[in-house]
């Protein structure tokens, strides 16, 4: 029986984090079977239970990693309002629309993070937490606190306007709807 290195199943536990992020984005939760998630993988079913104790294990760590990712990606952008402005633009763009299994977790799987255990619904309000700081300290720096409401405000704002756009099946309609969402943002920025 071959042994693999520490840093090795560290390596399969990111990989299988990651596909089934996009997976879950893609196909929801409980769309997404345990086989199928590890097959994108490139392992077999038994593998699982090697690096997670459960599916309810790997949808937390899946949360967590994924809201990670967007906050990491808000704190590179551009300083203060004109990265949030930018923020905002790639939020509510035609291609994160189009592409929910490369995009937020929020607008692709709100409705049922609502439904997971209290250790998934923890790591969404830990990863939300952060996203909501990070906006907050763009639009207040000298003090993000007092700009607490209009951060909850606007990314509220934008998984809702996602979300719609992504439900319509006119297309014209639905970058309208993402149009307006990116001028309404402005009033929670300026």
């Amino acid at each position: 029986m071959a042994r693999y290195a520490k840093e090795h199943k560290q390596v399969t536990r990111q990989r299988i984090i990651e596909k089934a992020g996009h997976r879950f984005k893609q196909d929801g939760i409980d769309g997404s079977g345990i086989s199928t998630l590890m097959a994108d993988a490139g392992l077999t079913n038994g593998a699982f239970y090697a690096h997670f104790a459960s599916k309810d294990d790997l949808v937390a760590n899946v949360v967590a990693h994924e809201l990670r990712r967007l906050a990491d990606q808000c704190d590179a952008l551009r300083p203060g309002r004109e990265g949030l402005e930018d923020f905002v633009r790639g939020y509510l763009s035609p291609e994160h629309r189009d592409r929910p299994g490369t995009g937020c977790p929020s607008a692709a799987l709100l409705d049922e993070i609502g439904r997971c255990t209290d250790g998934t619904k923890q790591a969404y309000t830990e990863g939300a937490t952060a996203i909501m700081e990070e906006i907050a300290t763009r639009l207040a720096p000298a003090d993000p606190p007092s700009a607490r409401g209009r951060a909850i405000g606007l990314f509220t704002m934008m998984v809702g306007t996602l979300q719609l756009s992504r439900a319509l099946a006119d297309h014209k309609f639905a970058d309208e709807v993402l149009e307006r969402g990116i001028e309404n943002a402005r009033t929670f920025i300026d």
